[in-house]
């Protein structure tokens, strides 16, 4: 009776025979191991075939839930997915070298691993993946729904909740189990009482004991999947709980941004009432806010901790001079012309020019963006308040991390900008007087022609002076430029008497001769303080379609004068600089050389430097910053050797490509042929003997370095005396 009873259906626990009994075992796991409730998840890099302009590309895969999803980056995991598979009706194709093609409604996804291990191991993990999928397609009645829906999160609840419905299928079966085990167990019970015979006796207790023992294990049974289901639902109960305490946070968050933001609307529009002549009217006034993360009260904060005070008006992440509110209130523009949709095959320009220096190379206007070197040199100075920051400091160490993120500073700039800045001429000047917004004027000569050389001085009242003379080396690859800059950069501030040097790294401009322009900086800058010898070195890595870390990446150490570390800079020349003080630093074993390697033990990292986002409609506007729009703006006084008086970069800013490029072909040929009146004067006074005079430029002289011993052009003065009095007797006529 108890080996045919049919109390022993079906269930999900774990089962073993013995002596034709059937006896239900506890099981410590999860009965459904199909319906795990954290699905097997496989991620890593693959190279997946997109077109045949630019072939295999590498993407970040993530197999999960049945679905397989690929993204650029991992940093994309968290707001962008390019595409999703779903495995419960993929075909899966392995071909050779490493190549395998998924074939899922009617399209092939062509991908390749790094090597035939990874290959097998994605093979094996898509073949389960598509095992399982399809099994739950067919257990679950709502599966066809479920299957195609390109969304994780919402696979990982349905599986949960499979998860849960196994578990409660479960602890059904044991109850039924208990009453019919009970049940018996009281007939047999009722037997023994009534029990008259006592050779019936051993017979009728060994029944008992055997459905005792059937009881006892049942019960058991029923206690494990209780707990087991007891555990699920607490941890699921947690992570949605966390799930929901975060979504509550970001709406606090937002809640309290949208007030802050608010209550600034409400401070702008109640100064625009109080003070409406300040402002320039008509639409062309610039609505933007700056939305720097910086605090100039402030020299070093969290960035996660004041993060709520990132959003905030202009005043209060700039001086209390209020540079950008200056700016407005004098009138500087905040848009150009929109750039004119000419096209240009730039490798029929290029294609007879390989390995020749880039600034022999005659170029139409399509090529460049209407600003010259000297203009985008002083570009540079686009956050001269971390110079202002810095010079406030009292520590020298804190003082290097904030000369540091200046040196990053002036490349992020040119993550869009790809356009060549117009060669200047000999004897070309460019000033830039922001005393009143930033406490600084600045003036720049182009010191040399052949090779291109430019003069840099900067003088601020906010305590620094800053100058540099760079020389541009580049040279044309094929598939892309080079682009060196020569020289140093000297920055001294006057309280502290404290000299920093530095240099520039390499820029490569990719994708010549096809596909989409794309710059990249990378190499190192060795940042020194004479008067300390504290150090700072910086390196750029250079962009790799192969590498997982973040793209544009810098990172930096700040050393002591006895080399000793301690500050840690990391970041991108995009976007944002961070400083994180080292609190203790160890050696530690890497490799199979057991290679020495310092770890360094920091706080939380605080935030130097942010990116000023790009004024609205950039995109038409060659992708100029708020002070790029306003270096080429028209103004009275300066010298007529001034890069705003152009004749061909007036007309490329005003879109008229066709005359811009004539008086480019002018000037150039003018130039040419001064070059060759000094070039004959030269060789005429050495054939008489004479001594030979060499061109000098106005404003700038050389001299000699006296800890280097290297000459270099610094400014001898005159300029804005010059322009005070309107004599500019000394210009020449270059334009």
């Amino acid at each position: 009776e108890i080996g045919t009873t049919p109390v022993y259906e079906q269930t999900r626990s774990s089962r073993l025979k013995m002596n034709g009994h059937v006896k239900i075992l506890p099981s410590p796991t999860s009965s459904s191991a199909g319906h795990s409730a954290s699905p097997d998840t496989h991620r890593g890099w693959l190279l997946k075939w997109t077109n045949y302009l630019k072939g295999y590309q590498r993407r970040w895969f993530v197999l999960s839930n049945g679905l397989l999803s690929y993204y650029r980056t991992q940093a994309e995991m968290a707001h962008t997915c390019r595409g999703t598979i779903s495995l419960a009706t993929v075909h899966i194709e392995v071909g050779d070298t490493c190549h395998l093609v998924l074939t899922s409604g009617g399209r092939n996804y062509h991908l390749k691993a790094s090597s035939e291990v990874e290959c097998q191991r994605w093979v094996s993990a898509l073949q389960q993946a598509k095992a399982n999928a399809t099994q739950m397609m067919h257990q679950s009645d709502d599966s066809g729904d479920e299957v195609t829906v390109a969304q994780p999160d919402r696979a990982l609840t349905s599986g949960a909740l499979k998860t849960l419905i196994s578990k409660l299928d479960d602890l059904s079966t044991c109850n039924d189990l208990i009453g019919k085990h009970g049940a018996a167990l009281q007939r047999s019970l009722s037997e023994l009482e009534d029990l008259r015979c006592p050779s019936d006796g051993n017979d009728k207790l060994k029944t008992v004991n055997e459905r005792a023992t059937l009881f006892r294990i049942t019960s058991n049974a029923m206690i494990n999947a209780c707990r087991d289901f007891v555990d699920l639902a607490e941890g699921h109960s947690r992570r949605w709980q966390r799930a929901l305490q975060y979504e509550r946070e970001q709406r606090h968050h937002l809640e309290e941004t949208i007030e802050q933001l608010a209550k600034q609307h409400n401070n702008l529009e109640r100064a625009w009432r109080e003070a409406p002549s300040t402002h320039p009217p008509g639409p062309e006034r610039s609505g933007e806010v700056d939305t720097s993360d910086e605090n100039e009260d402030v020299e070093f904060f969290d960035a996660m901790e004041d993060s709520p005070a990132f959003i905030t008006v202009p005043a209060s992440n700039h001086d209390t001079s209020g540079s950008y509110a200056l700016q407005q209130r004098r009138g500087r523009r905040s848009r150009i012309p929109d750039k004119p949709n000419y096209s240009l095959n730039l490798w029929s320009i290029m294609k007879n020019c390989i390995g020749k220096e880039l600034s022999k190379i005659p170029m139409p206007v399509n090529f460049n963006e209407p600003l010259s070197m000297l203009q985008r040199l002083t570009e540079d100075l686009e956050y001269s308040e971390l110079l202002d920051r810095a010079a406030r400091c009292v520590c020298t160490l804190e003082q290097m991390c904030l000369v540091a993120a200046f040196s990053v500073s002036s490349y992020s700039t040119t993550v869009h900008r790809i356009g060549k800045p117009f060669n200047p001429l000999l004897g070309e000047t460019y000033e830039l007087d922001r005393l009143e917004e930033s406490g600084y004027r600045s003036i720049c000569e182009q010191v040399s022609h052949h090779p291109p050389a430019a003069a840099h001085h900067v003088m601020s009242q906010r305590g620094w002076t800053l100058w540099q003379e760079i020389t541009i080396d580049s040279k044309f690859r094929g598939k892309y430029i080079s682009i060196m800059p020569l020289g140093h950069i000297h920055l001294l501030f006057h309280s502290s008497g404290n000299h920093y040097v530095w240099s520039k790294v390499t820029s490569t401009v990719h994708n010549i001769i096809v596909g989409k322009l794309w710059i990249d900086h990378s190499g190192d800058i060795e940042i020194v303080n004479r008067r300390t010898k504290d150090t700072c070195h910086l390196k750029f890595s250079p962009y790799s379609y192969f590498s997982r870390d973040v793209p544009r990446k810098v990172t930096g150490v700040v050393a002591d004068s006895d080399g000793l570390a301690h500050y840690i800079l990391s970041g991108s020349w995009d976007d944002k600089m961070e400083s994180a003080k080292i609190v203790e630093s160890s050696r530690g074993c890497v490799g199979s050389e057991v290679k020495q390697k310092t770890v360094y033990q920091t706080l939380p990292p605080k935030l130097l430097w942010k990116k000023y986002p790009l004024p609205e409609n950039a995109e038409n506007m060659h992708y100029f910053s708020s002070l790029a729009l306003t270096l080429n703006e028209p103004e009275e006084g300066v010298a007529p050797t001034d890069s705003r008086l152009r004749p061909d970069q007036r007309l490329m800013e005003a879109g008229l490509w066709d005359e811009a490029n004539v008086h480019k072909q002018r000037l150039e040929e003018r130039q040419r042929l001064e070059r060759k009146r000094r070039e004959a004067q030269t060789n005429i006074a050495l054939e008489e003997g004479r001594e030979v005079e060499m061109y000098q430029p106005l404003w700038f002289e050389k001299r000699l370095d006296s800890e280097t011993r290297e000459s270099s052009y610094v400014y001898r003065g005159g300029y804005w005396e010059a322009k005070e009095k309107q004599d500019w007797s000394q210009c020449p006529s270059i334009f």
